[in-house]
Order: structure tokens, then C-alpha cells, then sequence
């Protein structure tokens, strides 16, 4: 049954096009993959990751970027190439630029790059809600712990190191978690409309869903689409001012449906001398900034 209502026709389709990765034939993968590439030299490739498309293997996963690096090396260079290698990850949802190594040694310089923060990664998200102040450094350790609710599952969540102190609500500083990481992300507003934000991130370190937890716990602004840390203890769709349901043309109902607004923009690798490189957000997330009305200056 196909909605009437374009913004449910599009979640539908996201939805039902994740599904879709899952059954097709490796080879037809590939060959999307290689439609996305940005950029490549000897060294490396880069790909402008879609929606939905988990970059490993695990539970119920058929398809994913791992299993297809073989066969795209042969589509890029010849039947003879190695496979190519992964240097980093983004999350299932997550789209944009993804750098993939001809060769072990150069996925092992890249990965020493980003581990050693010499990378330069800018995210744009869509949020809820507008940070105040518009500009500035989240600095919170982060953490993964269990949620004991009526269904219990597993979320990363901020570990601060101070606390109000209830009597007089001074600054306290408390004792470290030692299973938290250190967590630090520098956020700037580039529009605001319809109850809801574009944001540009900079995740200067490299914590298991940070943006995501930075924002929700850390601004109080959650990812448009973001329905796991849109709360705390429940596992249920994100509730959206009424403004952006209207301007979404969405019922609060059909929200959950709503794709993660999360895109890796721009990338900027020191690999002999430092490559720039850019890619488009999909056009879903396209469609949301101009339903929106969240005008972004050109770039």
C-alpha cells in the first residue's frame, strides 16, 4: 500500500530500499558502491556511503560494505587487484564520506591517522531543537550502559565529570567512570527553522555513537530521526513538534519511520599532501532541509 502523503511515500521508500540492500546480489552492490566514488588515486577510494547499509556483518545482516570490497577493487582496477581494505567505520544509518585503502599498509597508515586525530571529519546533522550557545566544544566522557527498563537494552550515555551539589549547587568534581571515554565535539548552528536545526560537527575524538549522545544528552538536541537516544529509558519513536510535522507533512504516528539526519560531509586526510574531500548529503536529507525552510549558504 503506497501513502498518499509524499514525506510518508519517502520514508516508506528509505525504509523498504534498506531492506533492499539486504537481498541483492553482492555483485549489484559493488556496482552502487562504485557509482557512489568520490574520489580515488593509488592509494586510496572514496565512497559516498548510502542510507542503511551496515559497513560489517552481524546478526541478520547479508549485505554489507566488508563482504563487497573484493569484487569492487576488481569493478575500480582489474580482475587481478587485492580487495580493498576499510580504514574507518560510520554507522548503518550514517551516509557520506567513507576513505577505503588499496593496500593493507596504506589502510594501516590511514587508520593510524585517525586514531592519532590528524583527520579532520565535519558532520552535518539536522536536530530538534536549536544548542545554546550556537557555537562551542562538548567535552563529556561517554560511556556504555545498560537501561533497565521494561524491554533492557544496551545505549552509550554521557559520564560527566562534575556534578550540582544538591546543598548549594556548586560545581563538584566527581569520581571518574573508568570505563568512560574521553569524548570531545565542536558543534556550530548553520540554520534554524520549523522547531529544528542544521548543525555542523566536528568529532575531534572517536567514541561509538558520540555525535548522536553529544547532542541528545549532552545539547538537548536530539538528530532528527535519532529515535534510540531521543529518550532515555524507552525504545519508541521520537516525538516532533507539532511545526515540524506540518512542515514535514507527517502525522506523529508514522515518525518513526523518520531516516537518522546524520551525514559525514567533509573529510580532510594528511596523505602526502592533504586531500579535501566533499560529498553530497542524499536526497532525502536534501528534502528535509527545503521542507524545513533551513537555508544553508552555499559552501
Amino acid at each position: 500500500q503506497v501513502p498518499t502523503d509524499p514525506a510518508r511515500r519517502q520514508v516508506q521508500k528509505l525504509a523498504m530500499l534498506s531492506r533492499r540492500l539486504q537481498h541483492v546480489h553482492p555483485n549489484v552492490l559493488a556496482k552502487m558502491l562504485k557509482q557512489g566514488t568520490v574520489y580515488q588515486n593509488e592509494e586510496i577510494v572514496v565512497i559516498n556511503k548510502p542510507y542503511g547499509l551496515p559497513v560489517h556483518g552481524g546478526p541478520g545482516v547479508k549485505n554489507c560494505i566488508a563482504d563487497v570490497l573484493p569484487v569492487l577493487a576488481k569493478m575500480l582496477e582489474n580482475m587481478k587487484a587485492e580487495p580493498l581494505h576499510l580504514c574507518h567505520r560510520l554507522d548503518k544509518e550514517t551516509t557520506g564520506v567513507m576513505v577505503l585503502a588499496r593496500s593493507k599498509e596504506v589502510a594501516d597508515r590511514v587508520r593510524l591517522l585517525f586514531k592519532t586525530r590528524q583527520v579532520e571529519k565535519i558532520y552535518w546533522a539536522i536536530s530538534l531543537g536549536d544548542p545554546d550557545p550556537p557555537e562551542g566544544i562538548v567535552e563529556i566522557p561517554i560511556v556504555e550502559k545498560e537501561v533497565r527498563s521494561h524491554q533492557p537494552h544496551y545505549k552509550m550515555t554521557l559520564a560527566p565529570s562534575y556534578r550540582l551539589a544538591a546543598e548549594d549547587g556548586r560545581v563538584v568534581k566527581i569520581r571518574k567512570d573508568r570505563d568512560a571515554e574521553t569524548a570531545v565535539t565542536r558543534f556550530r548552528l548553520l540554520a534554524r527553522s520549523s522547531a529544528c536545526s542544521l548543525l555542523e560537527l566536528q568529532p575531534i575524538t572517536g567514541v561509538k555513537h558520540q555525535i548522536r549522545v553529544h547532542l541528545a544528552y549532552g545539547l538537548g538536541c536530539p538528530i532528527l530521526g535519532d529515535h534510540k537516544y531521543s529518550h532515555w529509558s524507552k525504545l519508541a519513536p521520537q516525538k516532533l513538534p507539532e511545526i515540524t510535522l506540518k512542515r514535514l507533512k507527517l502525522e506523529q504516528s508514522k515518525a518513526r519511520h523518520l531516516p537518522l539526519h546524520l551525514h559525514a560531509h567533509r573529510l580532510s586526510l594528511p596523505l602526502g599532501q592533504r586531500i579535501d574531500l566533499v560529498c553530497k548529503p542524499p536526497l532525502f536529507f536534501l528534502n528535509t532541509l527545503e521542507k524545513l525552510q533551513l537555508d544553508i549558504a552555499k559552501d
